[in-house]
């Protein structure tokens, strides 16, 4: 399914806990919804064959690529035992689901539970700030992004896992100059870390981990 219709999906009426998963069809540079338009640069994406889509959920701007990135969504009903009123604190069990799934192929995390995190870059690149319930491996590279999108009876949890992490093609579509596209790949280096193949086993060891 293209980046761009997975977005525009829409909830039932009555939604019920449901999983949805996506393999992009092509390319894309999927803002958040607060981003402003004028954060990409448009020739370039129009260059480079990526599609600019804006998601409903917060946060900076993620490139979708298909096998490059694990996409799954959660949907939790307000009436759902998993429902918390507090943003903040609604991410805890994700966070906790995605490390115990992380563990089953091998790889340690740690879930964040402190405020959120900023940086330099962090609202105009997903993978630069850290989220209440967003995990991190050993190095401190955040290995799993997560944003949420909330009316007053359903949230939808958006997911992102890299298989690797090279913030170049990214910054390579945003409206940058040359000398901050230079710096932000300098800081952005470690900024985050991939899982290499392993995004099919995860995928299914967290279906396995769901409360």
């Amino acid at each position: 399914m293209a980046a761009a219709a997975f977005h525009a999906r829409r909830l039932p009426a009555r939604p019920e806990r449901a999983i949805w998963s996506c393999d992009p069809t092509g390319p894309a540079l999927v803002l958040g919804s607060s981003q402003p338009d004028d954060a990409v640069d448009r020739a370039a994406c129009t260059r480079a064959g990526v599609d600019v889509v804006r998601r409903r959920s917060g946060g900076g701007a993620v490139l979708v690529e298909s096998g490059e990135l694990l996409w799954v969504d959660v949907i939790v009903p307000r009436a759902d035992p998993l429902w918390d009123p507090d943003v903040g604190r609604s991410f805890d069990w994700l966070g906790a689901t995605w490390q115990r799934a992380l563990a089953e192929v091998g790889r340690s995390s740690h879930v964040h539970d402190g405020p959120m995190r900023t940086t330099r870059w962090s609202r105009l690149v997903c993978f630069a700030g850290l989220g209440p319930g967003e995990l991190t491996d050993e190095q401190g590279r955040k290995v799993v992004g997560m944003s949420q999108r909330r009316t007053a009876g359903v949230a939808r949890f958006q997911c992102a896992v890299l298989a690797r992490w090279e913030p170049a093609p990214l910054l390579a579509l945003l409206a940058l100059e040359s000398a901050e596209r230079a710096a932000a790949a300098a800081d952005l280096a470690e900024a985050a870390g991939g899982l290499g193949a392993d995004l099919g086993r995860l995928f299914a060891a967290f279906l396995r981990q769901l409360p």
